[in-house]
């Protein structure tokens, strides 16, 4: 049954570990211990990413880099990588500079904003820098290979 699923759970792997990794890293990099960054979107290794990568590395040994559902797999992985680096990125970014503006106005300006929406938490971090994207792909590739030799 694994071998036939081999690229599911190369895929499943590859983003429960991107997951577990991230509050690892921000230790790593000098920050605080923060066990709610292995639930948190954004981050380093992307996750997303890493989960593509895995899956399109095992499609591709598993089927062939020559067949069709390895480009259709390496197509939406692109998609996937893309996405978590600019749209979803750029998004968290826009979030950001919206809160600022909204603090800027009722501080600098004493503006009155009370409806409910000015008061409805936001995630600031989407998306992902390009090298959180690579890391999850290098993450993916890694463990899909692992995957393959077990």
């Amino acid at each position: 049954m694994f071998n036939s699923m081999y690229p599911f759970w190369s895929f499943v792997i590859s983003v429960a570990i991107a997951q577990l990794a991230k509050p690892l890293w921000a230790v790593a990099c000098g920050g605080k211990p923060n066990i709610r960054l292995i639930f948190a979107s954004g981050g380093m290794p992307s996750s997303h990413t890493a989960g593509v990568a895995a899956l399109c590395v095992s499609v591709g040994l598993q089927e062939s880099f020559n067949s069709t559902v390895f480009a259709v797999t390496l197509a939406l992985g692109l998609i996937v990588a893309y996405d978590a680096a600019n749209v979803r990125y750029y998004a968290g970014k826009n979030i950001k500079l919206t809160k600022q503006i909204i603090k800027d106005l009722r501080e600098e300006n004493e503006i009155i904003l009370d409806e409910p929406i000015y008061e409805e938490p936001i995630k600031e971090v989407l998306g992902h820098k390009w090298s959180e994207v690579i890391g999850g792909a290098i993450l993916g590739i890694i463990i899909a290979g692992i995957l393959r030799l077990i």
